[in-house]
C-alpha cells in the first residue's frame, strides 16, 4: 500500500492536491502527518530527497512533487487523467499552471482551511490571478461539459484546484457564478469535507503561516480547535 506523507492539513495545499485526487478515486493509501515547524526536516530526511511534503512511497520507491505524484498514479490507476484526448490535455495543462502559476494567490491568500479574512487590499495582481481562474473554470466547465473541469469526473486537474477552493471560502474571493458553483461543488465532496474537518481539529499553529496571513488582512472568524502547541 502506498503511504502519503503530508503536511498539516489546515496550512498544507500541496499536500492536499495528491490527498484528494487518491481519496476521490479510492485509491488505497495510508497518511503520515508531520507538523510544520524546527522538527519538520530537511534535505537529510528520509521521507524526501527535498525535506518537503507531499512525497509519496511506493514500498522502496519515493516520488516526490505534487505533480509528479499524480504522473506516476496515472501510470498506475485509471481516472487520474481524462481518457479524452482533447480534454487530458487541456487538464494537464490547468493542472500544470497552477503549479508552477498564481504567485500573488499564493503570496497574499495563503491557505488557512479554519479561518475567515477580511483583506486589507485587493491589488492588481491579485484580481488578474482571480480573474484568470474564473476564466479558466469557464473554459474547462464550457468546453466538456462539467460538472468537473475535464468532464464528468474527478481527476487531477480539480485536485491540483482543491486549495484554491479553501482559499476562496477563507479569503471571500468573489467568482462569477459558473466558477463559484464549481468551487462549492470542490467544498462539498466528502473527501474535501474529511479533510476540512482534520484541519479544524489540528491544535497546532505555525508560526511563519500565521504571520503571513497577519500581513494579508484581518481575521475575522477562528474556526479550528483551540491551539495546544505553536511552532516557531
Amino acid at each position: 500500500m502506498y503511504t502519503l506523507h503530508i503536511g498539516n492539513k489546515n496550512y498544507s495545499s500541496w499536500s492536499l492536491r495528491p490527498w484528494a485526487l487518491m481519496s476521490a478515486l479510492g485509491i488505497p493509501f495510508q497518511e503520515r502527518l508531520h507538523v510544520f515547524g524546527p522538527a519538520f526536516g530537511g534535505k537529510a530526511d528520509a521521507r524526501s530527497p527535498t525535506g518537503k511534503v507531499p512525497c509519496l512511497h511506493d514500498g522502496a520507491r519515493i516520488v516526490w512533487d505534487s505533480l509528479a505524484i499524480a504522473e506516476y498514479l496515472a501510470e498506475r490507476h485509471a481516472g487520474v487523467w481524462p481518457t479524452d484526448a482533447d480534454a487530458r490535455a487541456w487538464a494537464r495543462c490547468a493542472a500544470a499552471e497552477m503549479h508552477s502559476g498564481f504567485q500573488t494567490l499564493r503570496d497574499i491568500c495563503s491557505m488557512s482551511c479554519g479561518i475567515r479574512v477580511k483583506l486589507d487590499s485587493h491589488p492588481d495582481a491579485l484580481k488578474k490571478d482571480v480573474a484568470r481562474i474564473a476564466e479558466l473554470f469557464n473554459d474547462g466547465l464550457t468546453r466538456f461539459g462539467g460538472p468537473f473541469l475535464a468532464g464528468d469526473a474527478f481527476g487531477a486537474v480539480d485536485a491540483f484546484y482543491c486549495p484554491v477552493a479553501f482559499r476562496v471560502q477563507t479569503y471571500g474571493l468573489e467568482l462569477p457564478k459558473p466558477a463559484a458553483d464549481y468551487v462549492n461543488r470542490l467544498l462539498a465532496l466528502p473527501s474535501m469535507k474529511r479533510w476540512y474537518e482534520a484541519a479544524l481539529a489540528e491544535p497546532y499553529r505555525d508560526s511563519p503561516h500565521e504571520e503571513e496571513i497577519a500581513a494579508s488582512g484581518r481575521v475575522t472568524q477562528d474556526l479550528r480547535a483551540a491551539s495546544s502547541k505553536a511552532t516557531a
